[in-house]
């Protein structure tokens, strides 16, 4: 067998590697167009900061590393310029020599990426500006950081790259704005949580403009729609990407609803033969089976490997994605997997929304909040998606609710799950079994939530009792509530009207359902619980 692989980043050379490791005898060759290959895309914020001290670091093999351990010929600046998939060729130039050749193939492999998003604008091709796609890119802006020294920049886009971006100028210093055309920072959280972020950030002095698009770029400064001129000596898009296409869909390869190559579950195509794989495919969501693009490294790696898998004889099969993203923003971890609630609802689900608010392990061993939003189906009680923002123990969560998700585990499953306790490392009762415990409540023992953007309803006539103490109420409270303490709710539930709806709330969750739990115990026909409690609120609605 003849293999070509399009493409040696990491799609790619995983698909290389593992037909290599089925078939020793296999005739395999990468074509790049660039010079570096199989690199961490992901770590590439970090070089430009200086945590990654040596670009070296996320380039670790090179060619002689495949030729040597793989016996793969991997040809870098090489561009593919045309599939013949009748006669079962490739085009390709030799960026260096300008030399064209063709090249024959019994089994290709496309694996071609995506490249960065530009607006149309004035000024966008200034050297100034630059996207963050490829370790090229990243020594561009290593350099120009190094000889013009810029004192300010704008960063357009609140995606990964977009807060990546921002944490890392922002530690060297340079006074960094942000920028997004949309109401709400970073699409992939629900608007309340975008909220809780926004909130933190500009807490910490960070400058946001939102509902705002780039117009015009000069040589110092951007002018925005409605907000004029900024300073901005550096520009970094982090507008999207975009799969790389082009090749393919000339050739005939079908593509999908979202614009990137179509596969079936074992990488093939539409083309018999031909393989994709890496950020130029859509893959499906594992919970609505529906199509989406989600070009993230972890798929890349996954779906390199099973198209290398079954082209050589192998039975590796996708079994969809959950999206499951994170990343550091200054001090606070930002992680998702699954569905926001906006998209269950779009999927026709009937949801139940919560939010908690839980240390990562003990107070005295320094624990720190997180705050948890979590979704799950009303009907069925499966959990279909969770977001978190914290400071510490996001990760270990996330990768948790993941795994719950995947093996399809409903709401009142999450309580038991026989998590590792001890003092240094969690709390008796972890933040995923709180979060199981609030949904179950809601779906199966009618301890409904309900969470701060269902308030905003001006014509809504509710009893809203603020559980806390008389000083904690003084202090600060949600608009419209009285203050009758858990301490007293006994006495007190006569100035309540059984007949209209009650919510109650304390700071976090706990109280307010103890509260809630007293008042239906009581014959109280309609009440909930302020989902997050009055700390969420106050960080997404109190304005």
């Amino acid at each position: 067998m003849k293999l070509i692989v399009i493409g040696a980043v990491a799609a790619g050379t995983a698909a290389a590697a593992k037909a290599r490791r089925n078939d020793d005898n296999a005739d395999i060759t990468i074509y790049e167009q660039d010079q570096d290959i199989s690199y961490s895309s992901c770590g590439l914020p970090y070089y430009i900061g200086g945590e990654v001290e040596q670009i070296d670091e996320l380039t670790p093999r090179d060619a002689h590393f495949f030729k040597k351990k793989y016996n793969i010929n991997v040809c870098t600046g090489h561009q593919v310029q045309q599939i013949n998939y009748r006669v079962k060729t490739i085009t390709v130039k030799n960026l260096a020599t300008e030399e064209v050749f063709d090249d024959s193939f019994d089994k290709l492999v496309i694996a071609t990426g995506a490249s960065p998003v530009f607006p149309k604008i004035r000024g966008i091709d200034q050297k100034h500006v630059f996207g963050l796609r490829t370790v090229e890119h990243a020594r561009q802006i290593k350099n120009y950081l190094q000889q013009q020294q810029p004192k300010t920049a704008v960063i357009v886009g609140t995606g990964f790259i977009g807060f990546e971006m921002l944490e890392n100028l922002h530690e060297l210093g340079i006074d960094v704005t942000i920028v997004e055309k949309n109401s709400q920072i970073t699409p992939n959280l629900d608007e309340d949580m975008a909220q809780y972020l926004e909130t933190q950030l500009r807490a910490k002095g960070i400058k946001i403009i939102k509902q705002a698009e780039l117009e015009e770029i000069n040589s110092d400064h951007v002018v925005l729609s409605q907000h004029g001129k900024l300073s901005a000596e550096l520009v970094i898009m982090a507008t999207g990407i975009k799969p790389n296409v082009q090749l393919a869909e000339r050739a005939g390869v079908e593509l999908g609803e979202t614009g990137a190559i179509k596969v079936n579950k074992r990488m093939q195509t539409n083309m018999e033969g031909i393989y994709a794989c890496g950020d130029c495919i859509e893959t499906f969501s594992l919970i609505t089976m529906q199509p989406v693009y989600h070009p993230l490294g972890s798929t890349a790696n996954k779906t390199g490997r099973i198209a290398g898998d079954v082209l050589s004889g192998g039975s590796l099969f996708y079994k969809g994605n959950l999206a499951t993203g994170i990343y550091r923003l200054f001090n606070l971890t930002v992680a998702t997997t699954g569905l926001s609630e906006n998209e269950a609802k779009e999927s026709g689900i009937n949801v139940v929304a919560a939010h908690n608010s839980k240390p990562d392990k003990a107070s005295y061993f320094n624990g720190k909040e997180m705050c948890i939003k979590s979704v799950a189906d009303k009907q069925s009680g499966r959990l279909l998606g969770v977001q978190i923002i914290g400071e510490a123990g996001v990760d270990k969560r996330i990768d948790v609710f993941a795994t719950l998700i995947t093996y399809g585990a409903s709401a009142d499953e999450l309580f038991h799950l026989d998590l590792a306790y001890a003092p240094p490392f969690s709390t008796t009762k972890d933040p995923v079994h709180y979060t199981g415990m609030i949904l179950d409540n809601a779906i199966s023992k009618e301890r409904d939530v309900r969470t701060s953007s269902s308030l905003d309803n001006p014509d809504e006539t509710i009893q809203i009792i603020d559980t806390r103490t008389k000083q904690q109420y003084n202090e600060g409270h949600v608009k419209e509530s009285i203050n009758i303490p858990h301490a007293e709710i006994r006495e007190r539930m006569g100035e309540l009207d059984k007949e209209v709806p009650v919510l109650t709330y304390c700071n976090g969750g706990t109280t307010g359902n103890a509260v809630q739990n007293i008042l239906i115990n009581h014959g109280f026909k309609n009440v909930s619980n302020l989902s997050g409690g009055y700390k969420f609120y106050r960080t997404t609605l109190a304005e």
